[in-house]
């Protein structure tokens, strides 16, 4: 019997959304106020999702406490208050737009999960505004 189950973790970070070959009025333009030079910071909430055969012997699709260690490793000690433009590697030539950030805890995440089980990342940047991956 297939089912899913859902961590949930918070991160804070600081970002900037930007072109450097666009003038702060040309980004401020196309970014809003995401594109103000001394940047800004979110509470981002992010739900890493499994769905599996649930496991006969322990009821389990997942381990939650693995599941948790992954995410710690991979996430939130890496981003949890930092700068993502200036503090990752991940976003020195990226954007660190919402979308590109579940694509990018995507990418991290999944070599750790065994293919066996689906992943969906789904990352809120406000309590308004989410992106999912993969859709």
């Amino acid at each position: 019997m297939r089912s899913t189950i859902t961590r949930r973790e918070i991160f804070n970070s600081a970002h900037r959304l930007f072109k450097p070959e666009l003038s702060d009025e040309e980004n401020i333009k196309l970014f809003g106020k995401c594109a103000y030079p001394n940047y800004h910071g979110h509470n981002y909430e992010l739900h890493v999702t499994l769905t599996g055969d649930i496991d006969p012997y322990t009821g389990f699709v997942y381990d939650i406490a693995d599941l948790k260690k992954i995410i710690n490793e991979e996430v939130i000690e890496p981003f949890d208050h930092r700068n993502l433009n200036l503090d990752t590697t991940e976003f020195s030539a990226l954007n660190p737009t919402v979308e590109n950030i579940c694509v990018v805890i995507y990418q991290k995440l999944r070599p750790r999960i065994d293919s066996k089980f689906d992943l969906k990342i789904r990352v809120y940047e406000t309590i308004r505004n989410y992106s999912e991956f993969p859709v």
